[in-house]
C-alpha cells in the first residue's frame, strides 16, 4: 500500500466520523461553487454550482453519503438559525407587517402550493411510467 493510499484511507475514516469535518467538506462544496460562478460567469448561485458538484462526486461514488450524513443532518437541524437575519430585517421594516406584507406572503405560499403540486405530480407520472415499464 503507497503512503498516498494509505492517507487517503486515514483521511475517510476520520471524515465518517467527524461531524465539523463533514460540515467543512460541504462549506468547501459551496465555496467552490462560488468560486466556478465567478470564474465562468454564471447566471446561477454559487451554492447550487456546489450542490451539482457535490451530486456527481456523489453519482459517481468518488464521496460516499457517509462522509457527508452527520454534517447535512446537523445543517438540517440546525436550519431555523440560518433564517434569523431574514426575520430581523423584516423587522426593520414595518410596512411588511402591513397589507404589502400580506400580499407578499400569499406570493410566497402560492408559489409553494404550486412547487409542491407540480413536483408531486411529476414524481405520480414517473412513477405511473416506471411501473408501465416493469411490466
Amino acid at each position: 500500500m503507497t503512503p498516498a493510499h494509505a492517507a487517503s484511507i486515514r483521511l475517510r475514516h476520520a471524515l465518517h466520523h467527524s461531524r465539523p469535518g463533514q460540515m467543512a467538506l460541504l462549506a468547501a462544496f459551496w465555496i467552490a461553487g462560488e468560486a466556478v460562478v465567478r470564474l465562468t460567469g454564471l447566471p446561477l448561485p454559487g451554492g447550487i454550482v456546489g450542490l451539482v458538484l457535490l451530486l456527481g462526486l456523489l453519482a459517481t461514488h468518488r464521496i460516499s453519503l457517509c462522509s457527508l450524513r452527520k454534517g447535512a443532518n446537523w445543517f438540517l437541524a440546525e436550519m431555523l438559525l440560518f433564517f434569523v437575519p431574514a426575520v430581523l430585517a423584516v423587522l426593520n421594516y414595518p410596512q411588511m407587517l402591513g397589507l404589502l406584507g400580506l400580499k407578499i406572503l400569499a406570493v410566497i405560499l402560492g408559489g409553494t402550493v404550486a412547487v409542491m403540486t407540480v413536483t408531486a405530480m411529476t414524481v405520480e407520472l414517473a412513477s405511473r411510467r416506471r411501473m408501465r415499464h416493469a411490466a
